[in-house]
């Protein structure tokens, strides 16, 4: 088993722990995340990210985690998560593909996949279902997600 393998899984532990400190120790300095609600995000914001929707959750967050594979360069795991989303108190479950690179033994980019018409329709109810796979409803997504990330950052 390779050390990298040890990191995603230390990584994803302390996520199922709704531990974003020890996240982001697992990232490289000049990490990169990137995934269909936020888009492209650097180190900072991805490691803010994960700390904003952890307090937000109020401990309503389950992390489950499987798959892992990877290599000194490469890597990659699915993972689960089941929340309340905060704008409509819906549940979700969303079925995340994780895929990473290394550098010096850390996480220098992250990209999480999804299905987005699936996650909208549970996030946003009817509405989601019905136009979560139009480009205007991912980008209305994406700058309300982004703009919350934003205030967050700037009040810590």
């Amino acid at each position: 088993m390779h050390t990298t393998h040890n990191l995603i899984l230390k990584f994803y532990d302390s996520f199922s722990k709704l531990d974003a400190d020890t996240m982001a120790t697992c990232y490289h300095p000049e990490a990169t995340f990137s995934d269909p609600a936020f888009g492209p995000l650097t180190r900072e914001q991805v490691c803010m990210m994960w700390k904003m929707l952890i307090e937000r959750s109020n401990g309503n967050l389950t992390i489950e985690f499987s798959n892992i594979k990877a290599t000194k360069k490469s890597g990659k795991a699915q993972w689960i998560a089941t929340y309340k989303f905060s704008q409509t108190n819906r549940k979700v479950r969303n079925v995340i593909k994780a895929k990473f690179k290394f550098k010096d033994g850390l996480i220098i980019n992250h990209t999480d996949s999804f299905n987005f018409w699936l996650w909208s329709g549970m996030a946003l109810g009817w509405k989601g279902y019905l136009l979560g796979w139009t480009p205007f409803i991912k980008q209305k997504v994406r700058q309300q997600a982004s703009a919350s990330l934003t205030k967050y950052m700037a009040k810590n």
